[in-house]
């Protein structure tokens, strides 16, 4: 808790920083290095969510860092001498190692208070600890008056999440809706990612009426699923490379109909994504999902289910018509489950 030493300096300013969640779309997976290299036309579809992580920053008197995570109702603080560099030995911070590291980044040399909150449910397979990560690094650069370029911001971020996972490369696709809002086409090139913005009023309202988000109550750990895959496709696994390669049609078909505004052709590619995406992480529907899509297809003909998360998160997509919204809301209430809000964040002025 909080010492009575603990105070926040007078005069000193308070700096807030959100960054969206994302919901992925088509592509997942094949966004790890270097399999986005290999395969032929990738592409990485997502859209920035209303749902966002937040991080305020606040200097204190004591020379500590003090962490207060809005969704755990816990504060817990490290010394300040900690925080002088990223690479250490041992991990004394514990589940926060990763939001612990990004600060070290600064080194900071008084002490912080910093508030957090996720934005969505843990294990949510929303990209959630993505999402706070360039969120905090945001904030704590606009605290030090330092200057960054997104990609700048996306490197750092992503090369701590790595060694935080400790299984390999992290994708790269979670972090830009933190960055830059609306929804995304992200391509991969040798040694960038080319980030391409196809957010429109009638795209957003196509979306917003056809897909709703529901979250299963579950906590899963999507990158698990994700890091098996890869293993398998470096070791010459036919099903798995045949599979992210049809991943990689895929989402190549889907951003060709962007391209022409053919929002029409969306729908059903986001669904055989999801159904191919089902035969590569035979776990990656839950039997709670798996009630829910069979009952869903037996209701509602041209819907299917997508879960978020490119190796299974706690949400899912249910993909449908406009006119059948309220019949995939009464199935989700039916089966208690929680309707989350999935409005697209219009793109946001990078500052």
């Amino acid at each position: 808790m909080l010492g009575s030493l603990t105070k926040i300096k007078k005069n000193m300013q308070k700096v807030e920083q959100v960054g969206s969640v994302r919901v992925d779309l088509l592509g997942g997976t094949i966004d790890l290095p270097p399999i986005q290299m290999i395969l032929p036309r990738v592409v990485t579809i997502n859209l920035a969510t209303t749902l966002v992580a937040r991080a305020a920053i606040e200097e204190i008197s004591s020379p500590v860092v003090v962490f207060e995570s809005v969704d755990y109702a816990s504060t817990t603080e490290f010394a300040l001498e900690l925080f002088q560099s990223w690479d250490q030995v041992t991990n004394p911070f514990r589940e926060l190692q990763f939001v612990a590291l990004i600060v070290s980044l600064f080194r900071p040399k008084s002490g912080l208070k910093i508030t957090l909150e996720s934005g969505s449910p843990p294990g949510a397979g929303l990209g959630g600890s993505s999402a706070m990560g360039i969120t905090l690094f945001r904030a704590l650069a606009k605290f030090y008056g330092q200057k960054f370029s997104q990609k700048e911001i996306f490197l750092k971020v992503n090369a701590l999440e790595a060694k935080i996972l400790n299984r390999g490369p992290a994708g790269y696709q979670d972090y830009f809706p933190a960055l830059y809002g609306g929804i995304l086409a992200l391509k991969p090139v040798p040694g960038d990612i080319v980030v391409e913005q196809f957010f429109n009023d009638e795209f957003k309202t196509y979306l917003e009426k056809r897909l709703t988000l529901i979250y299963s109550g579950e906590t899963r750990l999507s990158g698990i699923n994700n890091w098996e895959v890869y293993k398998k496709f470096f070791d010459g696994d036919d099903q798995i490379r045949n599979g992210l390669r049809e991943i990689a049609e895929l989402s190549d078909a889907a951003y060709r109909a962007l391209l022409k505004k053919e929002y029409d052709k969306l729908s059903p590619l986001i669904i055989k994504e999801g159904q191919t995406r089902a035969r590569l992480f035979p776990n990656i529907l839950s039997s709670t999902m798996k009630v829910f899509e069979s009952e869903l297809m037996r209701r509602i003909r041209n819907a299917g289910v997508k879960v978020c998360g490119a190796g299974g998160g706690g949400c899912f997509l249910a993909v449908h018509e406009a006119e059948d919204r309220p019949k995939v809301e009464a199935l989700a209430q039916e089966q208690k489950l929680r309707i989350l809000d999935l409005t697209v964040m219009p793109p946001s002025d990078f500052a």
